[in-house]
Formats: C-alpha cells, structure tokens, sequence
C-alpha cells in the first residue's frame, strides 16, 4: 500500500501530532474527534457546507495566469486567487465548516485566536451569520498592527480581547483562548486558525480547507489540460493555506511542494518565525511538533514583519513534510517579503497579504524551467498590511521609489 503524508487514525504525521492537553480538556476534545468525521462527511453537511461556500464565500475562487511574473521567472505561473474570497482570505473555508460544526454539535459559545486578524474577521463573519457569541484572542502587539482587522471584528459584534504576554503576537493569543476553553469547556467551541493544536484540529482545518486544491485540480484540467502542477508554492506558519493547496497533492510524487516560511531578520538571527529551519521538536498547544525554544527548552518568542506567520511552531504536517523530505522549505526575511509584494502589486496589480508575499519571494529561490506550471496560493489581500508596506518600503529596492 502506498504511503501517505496525510494523518493516521491515532492523529499522527509520522512522529508529530497527537494531543497533548489538559485533563479538562480531554471530554470535549474527544466529542470532537468522535463526531467531527461523521458530520463533515455527512450529506446534509457537504450539501449547506458547498452552498455557503459558493453563495456566501464566492467560490470557486479564480485561478489566474500571471504572464508578466511568468515571464520574470520563467515559467508559467498560476495564482490561487483566495484573497477575492469574502473578508479577503481562506480563512472563511475554515470557519464556515467549523461553525456548522459547533452547531450540530449543540455549542453555545465561540472563541477563537487570531494574528493577522484574518482569522478572526472570517470567525466574527460566521458568528454574526450564525447568531452566535464570539470572544476572539489577539496579542496586543497584533492589535495594533492590525487595527483596520480589529474595528472590522467589532463591527460584526465580535469581543476582541487583547492578550499582554510574552511579545503579544499570535502564539500568546492561542495561550489565553486555550486557557478560556480550559474554563468553559462544556458550552465553548474553539474555532482554531490554522492546522495546529491537538488532534483532529490540524486534520479538520486540512479538510475544510482542501477545497483550494480540490479547485486547483479542476481548473488546471481546463486549462492545461491536466490537473497537476509541477510546483506548489504556499506561505507557512501554522499553516492552513498551505494545508489546503496541497491537500489533494500530497501523496502525488509529480508533484513538488515548496513553502515560505517567515525569516525575519534571518533564520540564523535570533529574530525570527523560521520554526521548520531552526526548530527542534516539542510540545506547543497540544500537539509534537517542531517548536522555537531555548537550550534549555523554553519556547522562544517568534519575530516577523508578518502578524500571520509570527508563530513560534508550525503544523505537525509540515513537520513531517520536512523531516521526510516531502516539501522544500525557504525562509524569507522581512525585507525579501516586502520586495516580493511590490513586485506583485507592480507587475500583476494584485496587492499580496505580507503572508502571501512570503510565497511570491519563494520563485526567485526556485530554479524554474519555462515548461513547468507553479501554483502559487496568494492566501490573502494586503488591504490590511498597507500601513506596513509604506512603513517599510525602503526594503523594496526600485519598487519603493514613488
């Protein structure tokens, strides 16, 4: 039987996964690991799930040939439109199966973590369309990066709680929205972001979010004529986006899986989120996985310019994917991140979420032949990293002259 880099039925990539969390915890992680197959394959579920995501999200999203930076990198470059999804990211595709979820499952109450706030504009979305209460966690540090995020969370009748711990970024937002659940076990679903966290959360977020690639397969059939790439390319921190485009490319050896995870100010700096590079494994929010940490076994505290990819972990997924030589992992710093979104915005007139452009940075480390077709998921709109990329657009060499 062939192998597979997808989950086991123990919760497992290979040595990373599992569920590793307090013994409060234990009940209803495990109503959800009992019930969450059955619903979700369920009719009734897929027929509401699909209807939403076409009527509500606007899906299918597009899959667009980009001839100006297929010529730059010669190759023939194809992008995943998720950043014309509605509230401008995948993160809806997640959110809208997780709250119909919470529902059948009797739930009362959501809470949920987010960085770039993306997460947690799609959350309150779903929430507000459910008539459900939201408690949503963000690190102090994120809210104020992201205060456009913030304003829209409250708008859709969101509580945004800021978290002031460690750097106050995204890893300290899980810490308070875990510790919540901890205290509220029974009433609270948690809408988790990104393919981390205990068992079946990385499998569940993976599933809900494969229906990029399961798109990507159709399209390409239309219009190549096949429906594989050669290349895969996709931003990484916890990684949902990347879940979700290589989901049914996994197992598929013709098919080459690059990510972009975040560098800082260089993976060797000291200052920086590039857990795959530098990590060694751990445990982080209920799962084995790779992990930041000090000699002494401490986590470290994630530095990147992307409130997104600013995790001092990542996927048990990609953990596996890496340790076994599935996936090729480029760290991008800060300053390649910013290069790479101006050269999109000025090539293609798409503005990248700075995560995004984390990928696009990715082609100029690729060695890429004109035959080869790459899909690369542009996982979100830069509406929000606006005031980021004028802060910041000395790093973006000629593209910065304006």
């Amino acid at each position: 039987m062939k192998q597979t880099y997808l989950v086991d039925k123990n919760g497992y990539y290979g040595e990373f996964g599992g569920a590793y969390v307090p013994e409060i915890l234990q009940a209803p992680l495990n109503a959800i690991k009992e019930q969450y197959l059955d619903i979700i394959e369920s009719e009734e579920f897929q027929r509401e799930y699909m209807e939403l995501l076409r009527d509500y999200v606007g899906r299918p999203s597009p899959l667009y040939r980009a001839a100006r930076m297929s010529r730059r990198y010669g190759c023939e470059l194809y992008l995943k439109r998720e950043d014309l999804n509605h509230t401008g990211a995948h993160k809806i595709n997640n959110t809208v199966g997780q709250i119909l979820l919470a529902r059948k499952m009797g739930k009362r109450r959501v809470i949920a973590e987010t960085g770039a706030g993306q997460h947690g504009v799609a959350t309150a979305t779903v929430c507000a369309l459910m008539d459900m209460p939201c408690l949503i966690y963000m690190g102090a540090a994120d809210m104020e990066r992201q205060r456009l995020n913030v304003e829209r969370m409250k708008m859709l009748g969101a509580e945004v709680r800021a978290v002031h711990s460690g750097n106050d970024t995204l890893s300290n937002a899980v810490d308070e929205a875990i510790r919540d659940w901890c205290q509220h076990p029974d009433e609270t679903f948690y809408i988790i972001g990104s393919a981390v966290g205990p068992h079946p959360y990385p499998d569940m977020v993976a599933r809900l979010q494969s229906i990029i690639s399961k798109e990507i397969k159709e399209q390409l059939q239309e219009k190549i004529g096949r429906n594989h790439p050669d290349y895969l390319v996709a931003c990484v921190g916890g990684g949902s986006n990347a879940a979700g485009t290589i989901y049914h490319y996994i197992d598929d050896d013709r098919v080459k899986i690059v990510l972009a995870e975040a560098g800082g100010k260089g993976a060797d700096s000291g200052h920086t989120a590039a857990t795959i590079n530098v990590g060694r494994v751990g445990i982080l929010h209920g799962s084995r996985t790779l992990v930041m940490q000090t000699p002494d076994g401490q986590v470290m505290e994630a530095e990147s310019i992307s409130a997104g990819l600013d995790y001092p972990g990542v996927g048990p997924m990609y953990a596996n994917l890496a340790a076994r030589n599935r996936a090729t992992v480029f760290s991008i710093n800060d300053d390649e991140a910013v290069r790479a979104a101006y050269e999109l915005t000025r090539t293609e007139g798409i503005i990248p979420a700075l995560e995004s452009a984390h990928a696009v940075a990715a082609l100029g480390k690729m060695e890429l032949k004109p035959t080869d077709v790459v899909v690369l998921t542009v996982s979100g709109r830069g509406d929000k990293d606006v005031e980021t990329y004028l802060a910041n657009k000395a790093m973006a060499g000629e593209y910065g002259n304006f």
